[in-house]
């Protein structure tokens, strides 16, 4: 079917009070994976290419793009393509010619009057070309190889108030919270602060997005979304099951070296992550 828009599924999923699954791609394995998996469970899904990911193929965005579209074109429910993390406005401005049809732009790691200016020039260059736009606040961490953020350090978290000011100065579609989680956790120990999303869903009127989803428990992940979590971003869960799967093979194999053979046990094991996750999100 045709390449859905992110705008659409996230607003879909908001008004049904569940949450669209969006995975970060690196491989082909990784876009066969997350098709594969959403189709076993009948959902929707967003297929994420970030600004890291561009990095790791060369810099090149298209070979992926292309690649997640034509997969997604052949795919039998609703899928999205979403351009992840941009802090690069070159590789922001090649959004809309590669077939994404949403961005997220991060400048959270500036000063809060930087980021706005920044994420005010992004929110109304993407919605001149009809992107939808999502944005962060607040120190969500973990990223570009810095450890996971101490969720409770002082002003890690998203200030609703703050949050309110900037989603209107900014125009912006969609806005990523710190709650609790971090990007690149290896173990699902993160709390999250479900207090602090009850008071921002109450002043916000646009979808919430929670990142770093892959080290946060089942129990919390469903708890976010009841709390108004619409979109939920998951990327190290899949690297984990591909890589655990790999290496258990080639233990149990090591005289393999048909790449073919431990890749499509690291596709499945992703497909199996990709399923379950949906299933906690709209349980």
């Amino acid at each position: 079917m045709p390449l859905a828009a992110t705008g659409d599924l996230v607003t879909a999923a908001a008004g049904a009070r569940t949450a669209v699954a969006a995975f970060n791609i690196i491989t082909l394995e990784h876009v066969e994976a997350v098709i594969a998996g959403a189709e076993s469970v009948a959902a929707p899904v967003v297929l994420q290419v970030s600004e890291n990911a561009v990095k790791f193929r060369y810099g090149r965005l298209l070979p992926l793009a292309r690649a997640a579209a034509a997969a997604a074109e052949r795919a039998s429910v609703p899928v999205a393509l979403h351009l992840d993390h941009v802090q690069s406005d070159d590789l922001l401005r090649q959004a809309s010619a590669a077939g994404f049809s949403s961005v997220m732009y991060d400048a959270a790691r500036l000063p809060y009057e930087e980021n706005l200016a920044a994420t005010q020039a992004a929110a109304d260059w993407a919605h001149a070309q009809g992107l939808w736009i999502e944005a962060e606040l607040g120190a969500v961490g973990g990223k570009n190889g810095e450890p996971p953020l101490d969720a409770h350090a002082p002003g890690a978290r998203t200030d609703p108030a703050e949050a309110r000011a900037f989603v209107a100065d900014s125009g912006v579609d969609a806005l990523a919270v710190a709650i609790g989680s971090s990007h690149a956790m290896t173990t699902r120990t993160a709390a999250l602060d479900h207090d602090r999303l009850k008071r921002l869903t109450a002043v916000l009127g646009v979808p919430l997005v929670l990142h770093g989803s892959s080290g946060v428990p089942d129990g919390e992940l469903a708890a976010a979304v009841a709390g108004g979590i619409a979109k939920v971003n998951v990327g190290t869960a899949l690297n984990i099951a591909m890589t655990g799967a790999i290496r258990e093979f080639l233990a149990a194999h090591p005289e393999a070296v048909d790449s073919r053979k431990y890749l499509s046990v690291g596709r499945e094991a992703m497909a199996g992550t990709v399923a379950r996750l949906i299933r906690v999100l709209s349980a």
